[in-house]
């Protein structure tokens, strides 16, 4: 099996190390990504959306703040790129409204707090996991 090919878009390096640990602790072959502003993402997507760059991420976990662009911009530009609009995306933020819940949700990506508790840290490393496993299976 391939490793996962995850990438972060995070400025926080703390919330980073923490979940490089979680991933560590899950026994599966990981590559890990990190972009630490939204300019970065977009540049990502327009990569992405040109074929200048390949391969592209089985999951794309996306902080909500972020420096220069937002992850709600990020996460639209995200779907109107045809190579990366089937890509599972999980939005991470400790704050998020209701109505960013909502915009979230009806784009197709899942919205999950952070957290300190480390034992959430690990069940989100597992869920990153666990669909870039059932990507993987439906690619095959």
């Amino acid at each position: 099996m391939q490793p996962a090919n995850i990438l972060i878009i995070e400025d926080n390096v703390s919330d980073i190390v923490l979940l490089r640990h979680a991933l560590d602790q899950q026994g599966q072959d990981y590559e890990l990504e990190i972009l630490s502003d939204g300019e970065a993402a977009l540049r990502f997507v327009h990569e992405h959306r040109t074929r200048v760059r390949m391969p592209e991420p089985c999951v794309i976990l996306l902080d909500l703040y972020l420096p220069v662009y937002d992850g709600l911009a990020v996460l639209r530009a995200i779907r109107e790129a045809p190579a990366l609009e089937h890509i599972h995306v999980v939005v991470w933020t400790a704050l998020a409204s209701s109505d960013q819940e909502v915009e979230i949700t009806s784009m197709g990506a899942l919205c999950r707090k952070k957290s300190t508790f480390l034992k959430d840290v690990f069940e989100l490393a597992a869920e990153i996991i666990a669909i870039c496993k059932s990507s993987s299976a439906t690619a095959a």
